[in-house]
């Protein structure tokens, strides 16, 4: 049992690698010897990570437009030219959009779905032939959705179209979960609570008050969630498949 969490020798493919959850699981596949492909759409940013990733492992990174199926099959195409086999996939791309239910637009609704739902269950599909190569009898090829606490309790916030899109994640990663796994294709999910990114960077002025609302007394730091997405890629969960793991110092817990 001494080997329960060890990916060294794996290759990993990171959606929206180049920053937030996606760099830090990134990060931590890279410095425990996994080759990690990274994408992102905005290039310069994503060279970015990828040099700083390279000082301490193998990270590669190929830019795409995850948003639209022309750019999910052209990503796909990349890593299956480069690898024959991937042993582990996060799917963490995403966006959010934020407007009053009167005047929520279509276009945000469209714009939301289109990326954290409808990218992550074709790219899954591109890319099953290269996981499918990887999966050993004992320790599967695994998939990795990253959802939120939003798509689990109330988000007292007016992104309708993420928290819908984000409990659709974790529905489809069950669903997927059973229906892949007799192929040896497990796929699991991420639940974040609070985490310093870009995305709610706008919420960081206050982060001491904050972390203290949270039943664990802070906020999210990179070593949970690249812990979580090890534990996930590892021989230690290979028994574990159709689940989401709410990573959130105990708000769902905590929400009544």
């Amino acid at each position: 049992m001494k080997n329960l969490f060890d990916v060294n020798g794996k290759v990993a493919v990171v959606t929206g690698g180049s920053r937030g959850i996606g760099a830090m699981i990134a990060r931590g596949f890279v410095e425990n010897g996994v080759k990690t492909y990274i994408t992102a759409r905005r290039e310069e940013e994503l060279q970015a990570t990828v040099s700083e990733l390279a000082q301490i492992g193998q990270c590669i990174g190929i830019p795409s437009d995850l948003s639209t199926m022309d750019g999910v099959i052209a990503f796909a195409a990349a890593v299956s030219a480069a690898e024959e086999k991937v042993h582990i996939l996060v799917n963490n791309a995403g966006t959010t959009w934020g407007a009053d239910i009167d005047v929520f637009p279509e276009s945000g609704w469209d714009k939301t779905m289109d990326l954290n739902v409808k990218s992550l269950f074709f790219l899954t599909q591109k890319l099953l032939p290269a996981l499918r190569s990887a999966s050993a009898k004992d320790d599967p090829a695994r998939v990795i959705n990253i959802g939120s606490i939003n798509g689990l309790t109330h988000p007292h916030m007016n992104n309708y179209a993420y928290s819908a899109s984000k409990a659709a994640v974790h529905h489809l990663t069950r669903h997927l979960g059973a229906d892949l796994a007799p192929q040896g294709v497990n796929v699991n999910a991420i639940a974040p609570g609070f985490f310093p990114s870009k995305m709610t960077a706008h919420l960081l002025d206050h982060e001491s008050e904050m972390g203290a609302l949270f039943p664990c007394g802070r906020l999210g730091n990179a070593e949970d969630v690249a812990g979580t997405a090890i534990y996930l890629s590892a021989r230690a969960s290979a028994w574990l498949t159709g689940q989401t793991i709410a990573l959130d110092g105990g708000a769902v817990a905590a929400s009544g």
